[in-house]
């Protein structure tokens, strides 16, 4: 170890006494490395933006809604529901997300359509009280402002984030709504942010904590939960766990709906019955993909459809795990080729110089000789010089490449994902290239004859 850290000392002081070569010799190194750092980072967002649109399509979406009518369901060997009800409540949400597996996030909603007014303006828009988890689950992006926390919901806060258009229509185009108050349902809501996500419907709709609404409304129970799937493959499962556990906690509710219609002597077709002949749900559970497709459908088109959705459901899943898959190898390709392009030439350049200066110090190295040094002293030397211009060069080659990614990022809006295994990759294959490169300069600096190399003019 002494002699490795002799060696380096005595090749970075011979390496400062010729700076601009040092610096030349470099160049190749840095860039290389800089290219390989930046070319990572693009790959990354890129394949990480692919993910969060799929994510964001709504496929790993679930919503349950409180009430079940189906019209024509009878037809179709499907519930045909009991009309409306107020049983769902933020006690199912939390045992939803307690028990069913596979969850990352779900947000209780209560619905309202209404006036949204300013002091001077107003808007008839739907607006969406719910939990703080809501934005994450479509991976929205903020105009101004933020998304309300699970603490303001906790705490009834009295705080809305608007759509853009709603923020048009209320404040005038392009106007700072932050800080303001809109009216809703006679409740003062304080402004804290304006939403700018791709969603047509979502851009036209308010958004305020669900405690706060209820508040407002007077009630206690819920009208819908959104739930996200952790893998977009699964919601047709979990869709199916989330219906049995309500159903299981409904079951008392579900009975007492059922025979309060007999004793109305409601019997026979009249009867909402589900397609097994027992009593039907008191509520909804469909996935966000079932949804969009069944959308505008006949009730037996819709059924089909719904049957089958499980099956649609792992086909997705297998065509988006295949698609990023091919992308991720493409990427690795392209990435191996710029790296080992870019790292050879700057190892020859590293060869080259360390070859030079073999030839410069000859008389050094036949002095040192001469006074004991041996074979093995000389070439930790010269592979010492040989590493640290590589590995210095690696290091500015990275700073250079993380600088470069959130340069592209902040100026073009690319994304971009800087990993630490890509440094700590990038830094070892720098060494390397040294080692590689070098060894063949300093094995041959240290099999020069002493006598010779004294002699060397």
């Amino acid at each position: 170890m002494s002699l490795l850290l002799t060696g380096a000392r005595v090749a970075i002081r011979g390496l400062c006494r010729h700076k601009l070569r040092t610096i030349l010799t470099m160049l190749g190194m840095i860039i290389g490395v800089a290219a390989v750092v930046t070319t990572v980072a693009l790959g990354n967002g890129a394949q990480q933006g692919v993910e969060e649109e799929i994510r964001s399509a709504g496929t790993n979406l679930v919503h349950v809604n409180a009430g079940n009518y189906t019209r024509g369901g009878e037809d179709s060997n499907i519930a045909s529901g009991l009309g409306s009800a107020t049983t769902l409540t933020v006690a199912d949400a939390d045992a939803i997300g307690a028990s069913v597996a596979g969850i990352r996030r779900y947000a209780p909603g209560v619905k309202l359509r209404g006036w949204i007014a300013s002091d001077t303006r107003r808007f008839y828009a739907p607006v969406i009280g719910t939990g703080g988890a809501f934005s994450a689950m479509y991976r929205w992006r903020f105009a101004d402002g933020r998304f309300f926390t699970a603490t303001e919901v906790a705490a009834h806060r009295r705080v809305a984030v608007l759509g853009r258009t709603v923020r048009d229509q209320v404040f005038g185009v392009g106007a700072n709504a932050m800080g303001r108050a809109v009216t809703i349902h006679g409740a003062s809501f304080a402004v804290i942010g304006v939403t700018d996500t791709p969603d047509p419907d979502q851009i036209d709709m308010a958004f305020v904590p669900f405690t706060a609404l209820q508040d407002a409304l007077g009630i206690q129970h819920l009208h819908t939960i959104t739930i996200e799937a952790a893998q977009a493959g699964e919601a047709s499962r979990i869709a199916a766990d989330v219906a049995a556990l309500l159903r299981s906690r409904h079951a008392a509710h579900i009975g007492a709906a059922v025979e309060k219609l007999r004793q109305r002597g409601i019997l026979g077709n009249q009867m909402p019955v589900s397609g097994l002949g027992t009593a039907p749900d008191d509520f909804t559970v469909k996935t966000q993909a079932g949804e969009s497709l069944t959308k505008g459908l006949y009730t037996s088109v819709a059924a089909f459809i719904l049957a089958n959705m499980p099956k649609l459901d792992e086909v997705n899943l297998a065509e988006m795990t295949a698609t990023l898959q091919r992308a991720r190898t493409t990427m690795a390709a392209l990435l191996a080729g710029i790296a080992a392009i870019s790292l050879i030439v700057g190892g020859v350049g590293i060869m080259n110089i360390m070859l030079i200066a073999v030839t410069e110090r000859t008389r050094e190295i036949g002095i040192r000789r001469a006074v004991g040094a041996r074979r093995r002293d000389v070439l930790v030397q010269f592979l010492a010089e040989a590493i640290t211009l590589s590995a210095v060069g690696g290091a500015i080659g990275i700073a250079l490449g993380v600088a470069a990614s959130f340069g592209l990022t902040a100026l073009l809006d690319w994304p971009t994902s800087v990993s630490s295994s890509a440094i700590i990759f990038a830094f070892g294959i720098a060494g390397m290239i040294g080692v590689f490169f070098g060894f063949y300069p300093a094995r041959r600096a240290s099999r020069l004859d002493p006598i010779d190399a004294l002699r060397f003019q």
